[in-house]
């Protein structure tokens, strides 16, 4: 009978020991996880901050070129005032939502958040020998927090470029209410994105873009989409993606029309 106290005493033991190095483990992962979330929101900042210092680049340096022409260089600076504005607002914006705070959200119109973007750009795509298209109806509204939206749009328009050059293409961006969703396809004619990556592109730091030549080749991080599909979850929507390699991508976004 002592004998099965015995053992019956040292299993106990044994099991509360396990379950303290299993709670000190735990505690560990939280931590860990902690770091992880801080490092991919930093990373996320990072990519929509660089994002923006491209078009800041180009207003300054227009402004830097054309000294003499006044008209020129007032407009310039006013968007660099902007854009800097904007950067302000997707700091912050992005920072709360990596602290989960709730965020005050806008009935706007999805046309105007779209043609925001491309004037932030301070690109013409047709330079680039991309024809762009954009059907969205001036009546189609969303709730959303909009400087969130934008940087979504402003991925999938700046992935869909990456992948018409050098080459050039056409790029559309459509829109049409669906019940209570409006439901978004961002669709290029580039290179396309084979089957085994298509599953993955939302995954965090994963990128199709690293083993390219041309001028996307250092441009992929592999957090824009993972930040876009994380807003638009934070938004009550979907989004994903379908292509057919060498014919092209589209990323469809449903956004509810009312608060979520």
């Amino acid at each position: 009978m002592a004998s099965i106290i015995d053992k019956r005493l040292a299993l106990h033991q044994r099991l509360a020991k396990k379950e303290q190095e299993y709670n000190a483990l735990k505690s560990q992962n939280v931590q860990l996880q902690a770091l992880a979330n801080l490092g991919s929101a930093t990373s996320m900042i990072a990519h929509e901050i660089n994002n923006l210092l491209t078009p800041l680049a180009n207003y300054a340096a227009l402004a830097a070129k054309n000294p003499h022409d006044a008209d020129l260089v007032a407009k310039a600076l006013d968007k660099t005032v902007r854009n800097c504005q904007r950067a302000s607002r997707i700091m912050i914006s992005m920072l709360a939502m990596a602290n989960g705070q709730t965020q005050e959200k806008h009935r706007v119109a999805l046309r105007a958040l779209v043609d925001d973007v491309f004037t932030c750009l301070c690109r013409d795509f047709n330079k680039d020998g991309i024809a762009v298209q954009v059907d969205v109806p001036e009546t189609v509204e969303i709730v959303c927090v909009p400087v969130q939206i934008q940087q979504v749009f402003m991925n999938l328009i700046l992935n869909a470029r990456d992948a018409m050059l050098p080459g050039g293409g056409h790029l559309t961006i459509s829109a049409a209410e669906n019940g209570v969703q409006v439901d978004i396809a961002v669709t290029d004619t580039g290179r396309g994105i084979a089957s085994e990556d298509l599953e993955n592109v939302f995954e965090p730091f994963y990128t199709t873009k690293a083993g390219q030549e041309g001028p996307a080749t250092y441009s992929g991080s592999g957090v824009g989409l993972a930040f876009c599909q994380r807003v638009v979850h934070a938004h009550g929507g979907e989004i994903s993606a379908e292509s057919c390699p060498g014919r092209g991508t589209t990323f469809r976004v449903c956004l509810p029309k009312s608060s979520s």
